[in-house]
């Protein structure tokens, strides 16, 4: 089973080992686009400052990502699993995992990256800040530099196993799996369920969904879950007593799940 992920926009303020090398990074095919768009990065953190701060979205109370941006390439690092500090990791709690859930989630999980294209959770990288929506100059638009490279290989991680896709937004954009792929992935939306005026309710969760979606992930490697097909997670899910709904898809679309909540 593959499991994609969204990064976090919070992160850890610092790496604590060995200086970045893209060598050594999961997904190797990955490498010279890596080295693209760092060094793009890097030039334009060190350049103009309201330039580079327009480009990346940023404010200008924001000035110190630049400052680090510059220093990437020399930059201490840490596992991607303690870079990524946001709710969904938070919820995910790896460092609690039980040692086999560890083992499953170093091989299973991947994380979207608008700077690394994607990441296992031990690849080990500096913080940064690059979000996909970013235009870089001699790269252009991430989202779309992303999507024209990450397919080949996020089809070859995928294997024939089931990929559970929790990505959102832009992320989930820069690849769409097709085809056969496309029949083993689920995609999830998160649905709070309350009572109005004594009856059911139900509205899609913003915030609180990537801490359910960080539990979720948990349950299922803390349970040792294996599922070979995409039929097979969803099953998965529901034995881990989750209110689970499948919507209907158009053909050679990823199915589509609704994990219904009634605590946030």
């Amino acid at each position: 089973m593959l499991i994609l992920l969204p990064p976090s926009e919070g992160k850890a303020d610092a790496g604590t080992g060995r200086r970045l090398d893209l060598s050594r990074l999961s997904l190797p095919e990955l490498t010279p686009a890596r080295e693209e768009v760092l060094g793009a990065l890097t030039a334009l953190s060190a350049g103009d400052e309201e330039t580079a701060l327009a480009a990346l979205g940023l404010s200008g109370g924001q000035r110190g990502e630049l400052t680090r941006n510059a220093r990437l390439a020399r930059a201490a690092t840490a596992p991607a699993g303690q870079i990524y500090t946001g709710v969904l990791y938070e919820a995910l709690d790896l460092a609690t995992l039980p040692a086999p859930a560890q083992r499953a989630a170093r091989r299973s999980v991947l994380i979207s990256s608008g700077l690394w294209g994607a990441v296992r959770l031990a690849d080990r990288i500096p913080p940064y800040r690059c979000p996909i929506g970013a235009k870089l100059p001699g790269v252009g638009a991430l989202s779309a530099y992303w999507r024209r490279v990450l397919a080949p290989v996020l089809e070859a991680a995928a294997g024939e196993g089931p990929v559970l896709d929790l990505r959102s937004g832009a992320y989930a954009a820069i690849w769409t799996p097709r085809g056969a792929a496309a029949g083993r992935t689920v995609t999830v939306r998160v649905l709070h369920e309350r009572r109005v005026d004594g009856r059911p309710v139900r509205t899609v969760v913003s915030h609180f969904n990537k801490a359910t979606k960080g539990r979720l992930v948990r349950d299922l490697l803390v349970a040792g879950a294996r599922p070979r097909t995409a039929a097979g997670l969803v099953s998965a899910l529901r034995d881990l007593k989750y209110t689970v709904e499948e919507q209907p898809t158009a053909a050679g679309r990823p199915r589509q799940l609704d994990v219904v909540v009634t605590e946030l």
